[in-house]
């Protein structure tokens, strides 16, 4: 075991785009468990397009990091210490710990997660947050149903290709927009959408209308922006209209870009709203099961962009803004 706990601390709000300066990168004791108490040892942790959000000191759904706090983000590890009877060591779990090496929990936040059903880093990906991300947004927020077209962004990205998949489960037509020729290729062929759009190419809009040409009754939006434009012109009547994610917008120094065609909900009878994965807290463990269940049946897969280092978490963060990251932006952390 390490002698100390790297983490990295959020030193400044960010003004657009985060910079190195702010964060801090500290080092401390490992933590110890009082009664009741387990300390987990992190493998991995889950960047994600939300914890840009978190950063801002502004009214949301969940508060801010605080300045000088460790930046939340989820993360899956090893029990190392327990006073809990509910956890022994050895035990695997997903939580929020951080952007750390170590972390104390009293128990509550912990789920146990069996890597030996699936890769441990998954349960922060198809198995974990984005997979629950999609199964809840899609099949309550999105009502999707069989025979819809089902229009998703980023489609190659964590929760987007889960949108996608599920999409084909239900009986829909899965189409993406994603941004280049391979995550479009990997898209269709392997994570079998019945049609990819590379939002980058010079003939996007043209590209549009064979795929969407029976129109959009869900919109899974991931992005924001332009593209959420674009897919609400192409609102069947009664869509819906799923508010996930606006990552093309977070990191604005100007006034967020809303939608000028919304009028199109009108027009459409459609309905646009927006969730967040939290509100579904208590079904965790349902959906949890039925994602496993589609998973061992072969009906899901999962891609992973895996970067090491804790030290590198200021660069590898920066991936989800750029589209560098191929899949699911994990960053494992702990040392062998």
């Amino acid at each position: 075991m390490s002698a100390e706990n790297k983490q990295y601390r959020l030193a400044a709000r960010p003004v657009g785009t985060p910079k190195d300066s702010d964060w801090e990168f500290t080092t401390e004791a490992i933590p110890t468990a009082e009664d009741g108490e387990v300390v987990v040892k992190v493998d991995y942790v889950s960047l994600d397009p939300a914890m840009r959000g978190w950063m801002n000191d502004a009214k949301s759904y969940i508060p801010p990091v605080g300045l000088g706090e460790v930046m939340r983000a989820g993360t899956v590890g090893e029990v190392v210490e327990s006073k809990n009877d509910a956890f022994k060591v050895g035990d695997f779990v997903s939580g929020y710990h951080g952007v750390q090496q170590y972390g104390k929990s009293n128990g509550k936040d912990l789920v146990k997660v069996d890597p030996s059903l699936a890769p441990l880093q998954s349960y922060l990906g198809g198995l974990g947050m984005p997979g629950l991300t999609a199964y809840f947004g899609l099949t309550d927020v999105g009502a999707v149903k069989e025979g819809d077209t089902v229009l998703v962004s980023g489609a190659a990205g964590a929760v987007g290709s889960m949108v996608g998949q599920i999409a084909k489960i239900k009986g829909a037509r899965a189409v993406g927009l994603a941004g280049g020729v391979d995550k479009c290729r990997y898209v269709v062929e392997e994570l079998g959408f019945e049609a990819c759009v590379d939002y980058k190419s010079d003939t996007f809009l043209q590209d549009l209308k064979e795929p969407l040409k029976s129109g959009v009754d869900v919109y899974f939006d991931n992005v924001g922006g332009d593209i959420l434009d674009i897919a609400l012109a192409r609102l069947n009547r009664h869509a819906r209209v799923v508010i996930c994610g606006a990552i093309s917008q977070y990191n604005n120094t100007t006034p967020v870009q809303g939608p000028v065609n919304y009028l199109n909900l009108l027009v459409q009878h459609a309905r646009m709203e927006g969730f967040v994965v939290f509100d579904y807290i208590q079904q965790y463990a349902e959906g949890t099961k039925q994602l496993a269940t589609w998973y061992s049946e072969g009906k899901l897969q999962f891609k992973e962009h895996i970067d090491e280092g804790i030290e590198n978490f200021p660069t590898t963060f920066l991936k989800l803004f750029t589209g560098e990251n191929f899949g699911k932006l994990v960053l494992k952390v702990s040392e062998d």
